[in-house]
């Protein structure tokens, strides 16, 4: 009996999602709109940040990341170990440092368009949300990266 209930449940929300096609204001059924592109094997992501010209580590400002890092990041993401999230040991060495600028500003873009970012999310079965950070809290927590994964920070 328990089996059929569901079955019947998916069932009806299968019927009623209407698969791939959508109605318009008139109740027609039309064909759902083309997904957008991907963006391949951007290695700068998709998002506001285009250019990062990096200078040396300000040890001011990766402490300032570490803080951002610590309130809005650290539940999903540790240094040294797979969590909800990828560990971040290297990152910087793995990812251009305008893609970490654009994951952390805007991930909901990124999972959809982004190849790496779309293989995390496989991978991880988590989708990356936005914490609220501003550019400049996401450019402290890159400068908090760049500290640790040379070792200037602990």
């Amino acid at each position: 009996m328990f089996r059929f209930m569901i079955l019947a449940v998916c069932l009806v929300v299968l019927v009623g999602c209407g698969g791939s096609s959508h109605s318009d204001d008139t109740g027609r059924s039309s064909p759902a709109p083309p997904k957008a592109a991907s963006q391949g094997d951007s290695k700068k992501g998709i998002g506001p940040i285009q250019e990062v010209a990096l200078g040396p580590i300000d040890e001011e400002v990766a402490a300032r990341g570490r803080v951002v890092f610590d309130t809005k990041c650290s539940a999903c993401h540790k240094w040294e170990e797979r969590y909800v999230g990828p560990a971040l040991t290297g990152v910087t060495t793995r990812r251009e440092p305008e893609w970490i600028l654009n994951m952390m500003l805007n991930p909901d873009e990124m999972i959809k368009h982004d190849d790496q970012a779309r293989a995390l999310f496989a991978e991880y079965l988590t989708p990356m949300t936005f914490q609220n950070v501003s550019q400049e809290e996401a450019e402290a927590i890159l400068m908090y990266f760049r500290a640790m994964d040379s070792g200037a920070a602990e």
